[in-house]
Parts: structure tokens; sequence; C-alpha cells
């Protein structure tokens, strides 16, 4: 299992910017190799990608979220197996943080020599370079989901 932890400064209110990233189905503007994400409920997302020309689906699991805060995911079928959180810290009234940590396991050839060669990591950070670039320039002004998931909720796990 590979762990990508990366943190970008955005230039955008804290709600603005979690509101943002709650638009599930907008995720392929700004993140490189993803296709599709088909939002499926609060809680479940279908996502398509193409990375290497190699394609993937799976769906993912949201375990814990609070508005303004964090979210946490898991995958939960397909191939692809992933969990993460992405966290949200106000720096003032004009400014936040958005940290992204991944666990990430590869699978086949291709993907694990992907991971050696550090291609995992420098992804997530243009990712994140992009989200930047994308709400600082306007993109994504919707109102993004404000409910509550918690961990103890059923269906909620933390492992794979």
């Amino acid at each position: 299992m590979s762990t990508v932890k990366e943190t970008v400064d955005v230039e955008v209110p804290l709600r603005r910017a979690y509101d943002q990233w709650t638009q599930f189905e907008q995720f392929p503007k700004f993140m490189e190799g993803v296709e599709e994400v088909r939002q499926l409920d609060d809680r479940h997302n279908h996502w398509t990608t193409s990375i290497g020309g190699v394609r993937r689906e799976f769906d993912t699991e949201i375990v814990d979220q609070l508005a303004d805060d964090r979210i946490t995911w898991r995958s939960v079928d397909g191939e692809t197996r992933q969990r993460g959180s992405v966290r949200f810290e106000r720096l003032d009234d004009a400014h936040t943080r958005v940290e992204l940590t991944m666990e990430v396991e590869p699978t086949g050839v291709a993907e694990k020599g992907a991971d050696a060669l550090g291609v995992i990591d420098m992804r997530v950070k243009g990712d994140l370079r992009r989200f930047k670039n994308y709400i600082e320039g306007g993109g994504g002004e919707g109102e993004g989901w404000r409910g509550r998931i918690r961990p103890e909720d059923p269906g909620a796990g933390t492992g794979f």
C-alpha cells in the first residue's frame, strides 16, 4: 500500500472549497485520468478512470463526512483499492488549506512500476494544483452537500 499526502492553499473561503469538493461529478474537470464520476447516492460514487492506457471502473463509499472539515472514503468494488481523506482548514476569511491523503494499492506490473517511480505522488500534486486553478478561476460555483455521515453509520466501515 502506497500513501500519498499533499496540501494546497486556495484563495477561496472554506465553505466554497468544501462545497466544490462535494460536487464529485465535476472531478474530471481538474483530475487527470478521471473520465467520469457518477454520484449514486449521498454515500456512493462510481468512477471511470483511464491512466496510462489502463481503464478502470470502481465504486467508492464515503465513510465519514463533516461539512467544512473532512470527507473520508474507501473503494468498495472493482479492481482499484484505495482509501483516503480530504481535510479543509480555514486560514482566514478568503483562504483555505486543502490536505489530501490517499492510500493506494497498485495492481499489475504497470501500476506497481508507476508507483515506484512516484507517478501517483505527481498525479495527486497535479490534481490539487488543477483544483486550485479551477476553483480560483471561478469554476464550480454551485452549492455543495452539507449533510453528515458518521463512521459508525451502517455501511461506513473503514477497511477495504
